[in-house]
């Protein structure tokens, strides 16, 4: 774990090694040079033709030899220093890291509760800045996703349970098979069935895998599709369906059944969070945003609506506004976490305004032109 401290301050120690013994030979070779040039002059008027050897007497090689000495003992002194903070510079590099390094091996151990301490604004620190925001990105992802797992074994458990507790007593003689009881056999695992299908298809839509057939497509006429397939729901309810459609509006490139799907689980969700006897309307817009052409397609309801403290996790999966609402009737809690994968995969954005008590209002916008 030290060897790249080791080696910083080898690499930085030798720099300065040669650094300081280049700087003393000059230093000598400089100093010995100037010395003699000065007992030259000093002599030449009375001692001319005289070699250097003759005019260096021994007091001044005592002195040249001093002022050597005092260049080693600087050297050395500077070297010692150089060796330090070498060491001290290589350790404020290397720390940080070690730190980085024991974090990650705990993260990759499910340990995602890790955090390292960021004393500087430089590269080191940036590091540990983005390091930490991983580390809670994955400790948020993690417990999703545990949270995920229970919810999805819940959602699975219960159909299960029905139909394992109904045949077993048909089985035993306890229940009579009836029309009715098979029917809600059927019914169960219709549904289970469904929120398989709908776990698959928003597992690829998160991951951008989910294969579209996208074709020009007139948004009106889905719209339209869409409500007659909701039509026996809402008129058990005695629920009115509203539209407001533009005319004229550009074909835009979309995979129909997914867009249909988009539709008919807002449309749905409204049924089920309204009274009977209630209104849902349904309006479609040219619009501009950012420079950008969508189709503006608005659902509004005059049902529970949502409180504010749900309104930002109205589309996570398993989220069911109403918790006093059972599973028949509130649905299984991913049809609005799949409206808005599949919206995001076309380009789109998805939004809700909603007002306890009063109502909700879906709206999707969707691309005039998008290349994927």
């Amino acid at each position: 774990m030290h060897s790249i401290t080791y080696r910083i301050t080898g690499l930085v120690f030798s720099a300065i090694v040669l650094t300081v013994c280049i700087l003393i030979y000059l230093a000598n070779v400089q100093m010995t040079g100037l010395f003699q040039e000065y007992l030259m002059g000093q002599h030449m008027m009375g001692r001319a033709g005289m070699s250097h050897l003759a005019i260096m007497g021994q007091q001044e090689e005592a002195f040249l030899a001093s002022v050597h000495h005092s260049l080693l003992w600087v050297g050395l002194a500077i070297l010692l220093v150089g060796l330090a903070v070498s060491y001290l510079l290589a350790r404020s590099i290397t720390v940080p890291l070690r730190n980085l390094s024991q974090a990650a091996e705990q993260i990759e151990q499910g340990n995602f509760d890790q955090q390292v301490s960021v004393a500087t604004k430089d590269e080191i620190g940036h590091l540990g800045t983005v390091f930490n925001r991983m580390a809670e990105t994955l400790a948020t992802n993690n417990n999703m996703r545990r949270q995920l797992f229970a919810n999805i074994a819940h959602e699975l458990r219960t159909p299960l349970a029905i139909i394992q507790g109904n045949l077993e007593g048909m089985v035993d003689g306890v229940i009579e098979p009836s029309k009715e009881q098979l029917s809600s056999l059927h019914e169960e695992a219709v549904r289970l069935n469904r929120l398989i299908k709908d776990l698959r298809d928003l597992s690829l839509a998160e991951v951008r895998q989910l294969h579209l057939e996208k074709a020009p497509t007139d948004i009106n006429q889905l719209v339209t599709r869409t409500m007659l397939m909701l039509k026996p729901m809402s008129d058990a309810k005695e629920i009115s369906i509203e539209t407001s459609l533009a005319e004229g509006l550009p074909e835009i490139e979309v995979d129909a059944d997914r867009i249909s799907q988009v539709f008919y689980n807002i449309i749905i969700n409204a049924v089920r969070y309204s009274p009977e006897q209630g209104v849902i309307k349904v309006t479609t817009v040219l619009t501009s945003e950012e420079g950008k052409q969508y189709l503006k397609i608005s659902f509004t309801d005059d049902g529970l609506g949502i409180s504010a403290e749900d309104l930002p996790y109205i589309f996570e999966h398993f989220y069911r506004g109403d918790k006093s609402r059972d599973r028949k009737s509130g649905g299984s809690g991913i049809g609005l976490a799949i409206v808005k994968q599949l919206v995001e995969i076309h380009g789109g954005r998805v939004f809700v305004t909603s007002k306890l008590g009063e109502g909700s209002t879906f709206t999707v916008l969707l691309p005039v032109v998008f290349s994927a």
